[in-house]
């Protein structure tokens, strides 16, 4: 079981999709590198690079965007503010002219074709998602570095101990989900507070504050740019974007000009159990597509289940109160951050470790425990309506077709969000003392379904959907 101290900011990251793992991840392992290179003065001897990828990352690689990723991450690009929309016409000029701007300081010959290798027969044993990077300098030698993207973004480096290398001394340290209780028992705070309370050990209230609201701009300008942007996904599989034109049939044509202002018109659509269903799959499609289309999204806690939170957040500010309120944003990222930290501590957030339970099932789990607390609910309740979230994605296989991040990646994290509401509704009528599954016990359960499942259904598009769909046929 991991020791790490895990901050808010370590499970809500801002960056470019279409996966945590496979492009975030390897995009952060290549900084991590550069990062090494200037600190033993080595950069400017630099003569070639070369990047290998092994496991999921070489078999599912191409259609999460790994090759574009590493390629960025070693010309020095931050994916916090990288234009999303310089992403293709970086990577055709490199591959073009066959040159690099390594670390954003000096020139290299670089050819993708022949730099980045995707070793699809070869795996390495401590973690499916790994790659080396390989640097030959100007007196002939030459250096390697292996990392592992472990899921959620996380980036271990070969022979490293910790996932998380800013480790603090917590006043609440919490492994288990029955550490969090205790906490709460013992201190009568909510989990939000608790967490709040953790969060000083690394900065101030304000600074945590802004951080976290800052996450949360990230993410519904990420929701009202997928629900206006219209055409077809990249990467070959033709499928159409749906959010805008379930976002104009909701909107019935109502003037407004910001997020604002369109969450004004949705709430005043009323409460229609349909139409507040079509609400909520227009808000997780609408970044999942965006996350496909490379655009900025936030890891919640990876990248292929980045619509579920913020769409029940979006679900909670148009359906549940009357205005947007700030501190209710923060005290729901603050709750689900740590929810998603108890399944890293206990199990997995990779999918090519655990299948899409760890992304979807993770994120559903961790968006019901927070809409359950600003529903009013107690600690078990939420812990009660965590479990259930999760209960009911054990097995979920990870099986993207022709490798991509679109089917069924994108509609599975609309039932994500359903299943959290529905898991924070039965929750607030249920008597949690009553219940026969605790939230441990599922964490415990997943890891071990997680090392029972054939690593086919792991995030290599070796078998389910990935395996049975013509690629010549539309996604429905």
């Amino acid at each position: 079981m991991s020791q790490d101290s895990i901050s808010v900011f370590h499970m809500f990251k801002i960056g470019i999709g279409p996966s945590s793992s496979h492009t975030l991840g390897p995009w952060r392992a290549a900084l991590r590198f550069l990062d090494g290179l200037k600190a033993s003065d080595e950069l400017k001897q630099v003569q070639r690079a070369q990047v290998l990828l092994y496991g999921s990352l070489a078999k599912t690689g191409k259609g999460h965007g790994t090759d574009i990723a590493v390629i960025l991450g070693l010309c020095g690009e931050d994916p916090v503010t990288f234009d999303v929309n310089e992403v293709t016409p970086r990577i055709t000029s490199i591959a073009q002219n066959k040159k690099m701007h390594f670390a954003g300081e000096k020139e290299i010959q670089f050819n993708p074709e022949e730099d980045v290798v995707f070793l699809m027969n070869e795996s390495l044993p401590f973690h499916p998602n790994a790659l080396t990077f390989l640097c030959t300098l100007q007196d002939g030698r030459q250096i390697a570095e292996t990392y592992y993207s472990i899921g959620g973004g996380f980036v271990v480096k070969e022979a490293e101990d910790s996932s998380v290398s800013d480790n603090v001394d917590l006043p609440y340290p919490i492994e288990k989900a029955e550490d969090l209780e205790k906490w709460c028992s013992q201190t009568g705070l909510k989990i939000s507070e608790v967490v709040a309370q953790n969060e000083l050990a690394w900065r101030s209230e304000a600074e945590t504050r802004k951080g976290v609201l800052a996450v949360w701009e990230v993410m519904k300008n990420c929701i009202y740019r997928g629900v206006h942007t219209t055409g077809k996904l990249p990467g070959g599989l033709e499928v159409t974007r749906r959010a805008a034109s379930m976002n104009q049939k909701l909107t019935k044509g109502q003037a407004y000009r910001n997020f604002e202002e369109w969450v004004d018109v949705l709430r005043a659509g009323g409460q229609n159990f349909q139409y507040i269903l079509d609400c909520v799959s227009c808000f997780a499609l609408a970044v999942n597509e965006e996350n496909a289309a490379f655009g900025r999204v936030v890891t919640a806690p990876t990248n292929g289940a980045a619509g579920v939170i913020p769409a029940v957040l979006a679900y909670f500010c148009v359906f549940c109160q009357d205005k947007l309120d700030e501190d209710q944003i923060v005290q729901f990222l603050l709750n689900a951050s740590e929810v998603g930290s108890i399944f890293k501590k206990g199990a997995t957030l990779s999918a090519a470790m655990g299948g899409c339970q760890a992304e979807i099932g993770v994120s559903s789990s961790m968006a019901a425990s927070a809409l359950t607390e600003l529903l009013g609910g107690s600690v078990a309740q939420c812990m009660q309506a965590a479990e259930i979230a999760m209960e009911h994605h054990l097995g979920l296989t990870c099986d993207p077709v022709a490798g991509l991040v679109q089917v069924p990646c994108i509609e599975r994290n609309t039932m994500g969000a359903i299943k959290a509401i529905t898991a924070t509704q039965l929750a607030l009528q249920s008597n949690p003392h009553d219940a026969r599954v605790s939230l441990d016990a599922v964490v415990d359960t997943m890891w071990q379904t997680a090392l029972d499942m054939n690593s086919k259904y792991k995030e290599t598009a070796e078998a389910g959907l990935a395996t049975h769909i013509p690629l010549s046929l539309p996604e429905c």
